[in-house]
């Protein structure tokens, strides 16, 4: 296939595989596919996810040639990459002290006419460790009753469905909120899959944190097979690294002059819990903002600085794994750079909407945030990230166009959160009997 401005070519399906050592240059305890990612490990490009002793520390991309074990090459691979890069220790890893008894979790997970990847991610979070949680399914503005027949009809009584009528993902998510019984609300996507130890680890902070008012976890890819999915995840996709992270409202992390207002930091929606009090006093998300509204997305942002303002605690845990599946088509990832563009910038209108009390931190920072914005996407531009390929490693920039498309959606951002305002305007919380209010 030639190549074009808009599409690199050459990029060939990357296997997704996780690896378990025994130390860094330990022995093999665990390999294979990725969960939900494929067949058996063959020869070929495989980007793996690295553990120590369960414990994900690292990923590695690399080529297994053909006639050797797959097993031994991505091992290979991974020990020199420890070697080169020492992962953290445990105790840097590890929350101090043991955590208390885990309160009640209920996962909320929001969804719109995909019952089956629904029924994937359901089988996975079914599969927890977690000692006492439950599974609410929010099907957002259904046009078929394909959600609520799966969840009735394979699932029973192990998931609650709820129906929300009003399109919107932040409009869906507070609808969980109102049908949740847990001390502790995790937020998942209909196309992951969770690893088991997922929900304990991401909710594990809040028995050992009584300041904690939000956690995150990391969000790795659960299949690498098609170009926009190979160009996304080389270029940074969701993931937020694997050391742990605390930010703290009352001491302001020195290497981010612009917290909170950079949220995209903290972490993503597809892997996300509060404290149930906290997020119901912060007025849950912003129903004009999210996936399914003219603004696109910054529903998650939103929640998060809005947590940290509230005085709360916020940490990113690499613990709680999920597994996402990437949108497949160009056309996708076209659709996802826009729609990041006008998330940024409608979760920013929706600060300064909602939260006026922001507003002269906000400003004092303006100049510097303005600088940041752009950053996210001319750092793109200045180069490549390598990818494996059948003629060894090789560059691939991000695709001009789509920053230009990220641009555009920021442009866009406000306008369409000021839409998606005017269609929830009275729309009461669903845990209320009162229309959300702006902070006075």
């Amino acid at each position: 296939m030639p190549s074009t401005p808009n599409k690199p070519h050459g990029l060939a399906e990357i296997q997704v595989a996780e690896l378990d050592l025994d130390g860094p240059d330990g022995a093999v305890l665990r390999f294979g596919p990725a969960p939900g990612g494929g067949p058996p490990v063959r020869a070929g490009d495989v980007y793996a996810l690295v553990r120590l002793r369960g414990r994900p520390v690292a990923t590695v991309v690399c080529a297994v040639p053909p006639g050797r074990d797959p097993a031994d090459a991505v091992a290979a691979a991974a020990r020199a990459k420890l070697a080169h890069d020492a992962p953290p220790a445990p105790g840097a890893h590890e929350e101090s002290g043991p955590p208390g008894p885990q309160d009640r979790v209920t996962v909320v997970v929001a969804t719109r006419e995909r019952a089956d990847q629904l029924a994937r991610a359901l089988d996975s979070l079914l599969a927890q460790d977690h000692p006492d949680f439950e599974i609410v399914v929010v099907d957002n503005a259904p046009v078929t009753s394909a959600t609520r027949d799966l969840v009735e009809h394979k699932y029973g009584e192990r998931v609650r469905y709820v129906r929300e009528p009003v399109p919107g993902l932040a409009v869906a998510h507070n609808r969980g909120i109102a049908a949740a019984d847990g001390a502790v609300i995790a937020f998942t996507d209909d196309d992951v899959v969770a690893d088991p130890h997922w929900l304990t680890a991401l909710t594990a902070p809040f028995a050992r944190d009584p300041g904690l008012g939000c956690a995150t976890g990391l969000i790795l890819p659960a299949r690498l097979r098609t170009p926009a999915q190979i160009l996304l995840e080389s270029h940074g996709g969701f993931a937020k690294g694997f050391a742990p992270r605390q930010y703290d409202p009352a001491h302001p992390p020195a290497g981010e002059p612009l917290f909170p207002f950079t949220a995209g930091s903290f972490g993503s929606g597809a892997n996300m819990a509060f404290r149930a009090t906290v997020l119901r006093e912060i007025g849950g998300f912003d129903p004009a903002t999210g996936t399914g509204t003219p603004a696109r997305g910054g529903d998650d942002l939103y929640a998060f600085v809005s947590v940290l303002a509230a005085g709360h605690r916020l940490r990113y845990t690499p613990d709680a794994l999920v597994w996402h599946h990437h949108r497949e088509s160009w056309q996708d990832l076209k659709n996802q750079a826009y729609g990041y563009g006008a998330g940024l910038t409608a979760y920013l209108t929706a600060v300064l909407v909602r939260r006026p009390a922001l507003l002269p931190a906000l400003l004092r920072k303006l100049p510097r945030g303005l600088a940041h914005a752009r950053s996210i996407t001319a750092h793109r531009d200045a180069g490549g990230a390598s990818v494996p390929g059948e003629h060894g490693a090789q560059d691939y920039p991000w695709p001009r166009h789509l920053s230009r498309l990220e641009r555009r959606g920021m442009l866009a951002g406000p306008i369409g959160y000021a839409k998606a305002r005017r269609r929830v305007r009275g729309v009461p919380l669903p845990w209320g009997s009162r229309p959300q209010r702006d902070e006075e």
